[in-house]
């Protein structure tokens, strides 16, 4: 059926370099797709399979960074899919989305492999918290397929010497580190901290197929200034205004190099 005009609002990333229809009551995109998309390796060229692409929002983010890269978009809930092809066109950026599961893709995409694979998994498991009231936020935000099968289908769809990026709740590194077999090396870990001497809640895991370099856990990256909130206002440190607002690259310790 897809979302209807009044179902949807219009929202202004990378200010203003992207405009994005949104459910106004469903799943909605923040930051967490923005960051991703930054610390992707990728250049012109470059094919990138986003798997559970939502509306499309971090594949657009890095298309809006590297021009010329190929997007290809998996997403389970037709609603959402139809989203991500219109806000790929309405952006002018040309994005195929497929409405499939990740465990069982379309021939088109079994018969492909890609330079990037990128995800934005749910970050929670059922088993803990409530479910969402709309069906759309709860299957964007509780877990469905097993992280480990979102592994396992992104790392038999990368190329040789391919980058998987993710992000994902913090407590579930040891779950997400241990789904990554012999075949991913090079981990490069990037703890997301809310504030300077606050546990991290995020982190972006970086692998690359076929690499034997050793893992590295990277020095924190902190998202606000100050060491508590202190009013309604923007409190983004400079670094990551710059991503959010600039589209600026957030490299994972000079990784983005070929």
């Amino acid at each position: 059926m897809g979302f209807s005009a009044d179902d949807l609002s219009r929202d202004l990333f990378l200010n203003g370099a992207l405009e994005i229809l949104q459910p106004r009551t469903g799943y909605r995109a923040g930051v967490d797709p923005v960051l991703l998309a930054a610390t992707v390796p990728a250049f012109a060229g470059d094919s990138v399979l986003e798997l559970g692409c939502g509306g499309g929002v971090a594949s657009l983010c890095l298309a809006a960074r590297v021009p010329g890269v190929t997007l290809t978009g998996i997403e389970l809930q037709a609603d959402y899919a139809d989203l991500a092809r219109r806000n790929a066109t309405a952006n002018g950026v040309p994005m195929e989305v497929h409405c499939a599961d990740l465990r069982h893709l379309p021939d088109a995409v079994l018969q492909q492999n890609f330079n990037h694979v990128i995800a934005n998994p749910p970050y929670y498991l059922r088993k803990h918290g409530t479910a969402a009231t709309d069906a759309g936020r709860e299957t964007a935000l509780a877990e469905q397929t097993p992280l480990a099968d979102w592994i396992a289908v992104a790392t038999r769809r990368l190329k040789p010497k391919g980058f998987l990026s993710v992000i994902q709740d913090a407590e579930r590194l040891p779950e997400l580190l241990a789904a990554m077999d012999d075949r991913l090396g090079g981990v490069k870990i990037l703890p997301l901290s809310p504030r300077n001497g606050r546990p991290a809640q995020l982190a972006i895991i970086q692998a690359r197929k076929g690499a034997r370099a050793a893992p590295q856990l990277l020095a924190p990256i902190i998202l606000h200034e100050g060491d508590a909130h202190d009013g309604d206002r923007e409190s983004y440190t400079p670094q990551i205004r710059a991503v959010l607002r600039k589209g600026a690259a957030l490299a994972l310790n000079g990784v983005n190099t070929k």
